[in-house]
């Protein structure tokens, strides 16, 4: 019975899609429409809607918007100028729609907005073909970043004659001794190592040995950067080199249509049509790739003990439901059928819907009222869905770990709750709390929606990474004149 919904909501996540590209195409400013489409035309799940196509419609339907879109004013000058004519080599552990590629790949084309010349390997790549690698690989050329082999001639030139050289994650570490070889001492002093790993098996000597070596190392929150010094001290008895904490931002594509009412409201509608849920229904959502770390088994267990509690109690409200956003229908991994078979258990197959991994979260984060962020263990090293999610004004319900601690107000802008079984009944606790006091929820929205502009926009991030930059350039200038 849960097998059967989820392929239902499969294909209406398809057809879906494509009522999203011509509602939005009418609804949205010029920008907007252009940067939402290029998001949608990369999209993991929907391998329906071809990208020249939905280009194609884009371009055709601007026309016609272009005549009552507003002038934009001129933009800003970017913290970044100065990386203008530099050379940048980006080395990532993998091509994924995970979220450090991603960062990696926003972070070139910020390079590339402002005339860095920006080159990007991939170490780690399956041997067969893969459509997603090859649609991001496509994306970054269009915007005149440079790909090539990670292990080619051409690798080690870059990496020599690159004013910088970003390793992206603790396992990108393998490149520099697989690849630089001899010529290692010359491109140490100009890494910087932007770590976004919070997991105890990365703290391996193979991967990170080298750290004391780089100019620095940019990690996305100030528990994890702790986590790093202590444990590398601790463990590998290595020092951690000059470390920068940069919070991450929300991208303006995102923020565009966050502020775009009418936009929201055409997704919300459209969304929850294909979910088969109502306008007035509280739909409580977990954005993030299924597995044991991201707590969607327990959240679960949470969701089904708030029905249990609003039933015991005969408290009026609106039907629950919990939108899972990140599985992956044709995996079948063990996880998938567990919390499949416990929904069917549960016999709230009717509350509970699951939706296929994707790129494009905004339709799901318009369409809900709430963020569930349940990652366990040391929680998500900055967790971005979050922000995201405060950009749409929706409460969110996070435990207290990691990064999320750092973004997340407690009372304020979200409630938290503890990792592990023991949050469960809290979790559930919030979801009750949320569903009962509609003016709360509301206003724990509009003041995490106030929290993002004073702080977690793309051009925060973008001054962040800017500082880091210069810092990063001035060290490694020092630190290579030393090996001349």
């Amino acid at each position: 019975m849960a097998k059967h919904a989820s392929a239902a909501v499969g294909w209406g996540h398809h057809h879906l899609q494509k009522r999203w590209l011509l509602a939005l195409l009418l609804m949205l400013t010029v920008s907007t429409v252009i940067a939402f489409f290029m998001r949608a035309a990369f999209d993991s799940c929907d391998r329906n809607v071809s990208v020249d196509n939905v280009i194609s419609s884009a371009r055709d339907s601007v026309q016609v918007a272009d005549k009552r879109a507003p002038q934009i004013a001129a933009a800003k000058p970017s913290p970044l100028s100065f990386m203008k004519s530099k050379i940048v080599l980006l080395v990532s552990h993998e091509l994924s729609l995970s979220g450090g590629p991603l960062l990696l790949m926003e972070l070139a084309f910020l390079l590339r907005s402002v005339g860095a010349e920006v080159n990007w390997v991939t170490f780690m790549k399956p041997s067969e073909t893969d459509e997603v690698i090859y649609s991001l690989e496509h994306k970054m050329l269009d915007r005149r970043v440079q790909v090539f082999s990670a292990f080619g001639k051409e690798a080690i030139d870059t990496a020599l004659r690159a004013d910088l050289v970003v390793l992206n994650t603790a396992v990108a570490g393998k490149w520099v001794d697989y690849v630089l070889k001899e010529d290692i001492h010359r491109v140490l002093p100009k890494v910087l190592w932007w770590i976004h790993e919070m997991r105890g098996h990365y703290f391996k000597l193979e991967y990170v040995k080298h750290l004391p070596s780089v100019a620095g190392a940019m990690i996305d929150s100030h528990v994890t950067a702790e986590y790093w010094k202590n444990r590398t001290q601790e463990r590998l008895k290595i020092k951690m080199p000059e470390t920068y904490v940069v919070h991450l931002g929300n991208s303006n594509e995102l923020m565009q249509v966050a502020e775009d009412s009418v936009a929201k409201r055409v997704l919300r509608e459209h969304v929850r049509e294909s979910l088969g849920v109502r306008n007035d229904d509280l739909l409580f959502a977990l954005i993030n790739s299924v597995s044991r770390g991201k707590g969607q088994d327990l959240f679960l267990h949470s969701f089904y003990e708030a029905l249990q509690l609003i039933k015991q109690k005969k408290m009026q409200v609106p039907p629950l439901h919990a939108v899972i956003v990140g599985s992956d229908m044709s995996a079948h991994t063990k996880l998938e059928m567990e919390l499949r078979d416990y929904v069917t258990q549960k016999k709230i197959q009717d509350r509970v819907h699951f939706v296929n991994k994707t790129l494009t979260v905004a339709p799901y984060l318009a369409a809900v009222d709430v963020l569930v962020q349940n990652s366990q263990g040391r929680g998500e090293c900055f967790g971005r869905i979050t922000i995201e999610a405060m950009a749409f004004q929706l409460p969110v319900l996070g435990t207290a770990a990691g990064g999320t601690m750092e973004i997340v107000v407690n009372g304020t802008t979200g409630l938290l709750h503890p990792a592990g079984k023991e949050g469960v009944t809290t979790l559930a606790k919030h979801i009750v709390k949320l569903a009962t006091h509609v003016e709360r929820r509301l206003t724990i929205g509009k003041r995490g929606y106030e929290r993002v502009k004073e702080r977690f926009l793309e051009h925060h991030m973008a001054e962040r990474i800017g500082e880091v930059l210069k810092e990063a350039l001035r060290k490694s200038k020092i630190r290579s004149s030393k090996h001349l």
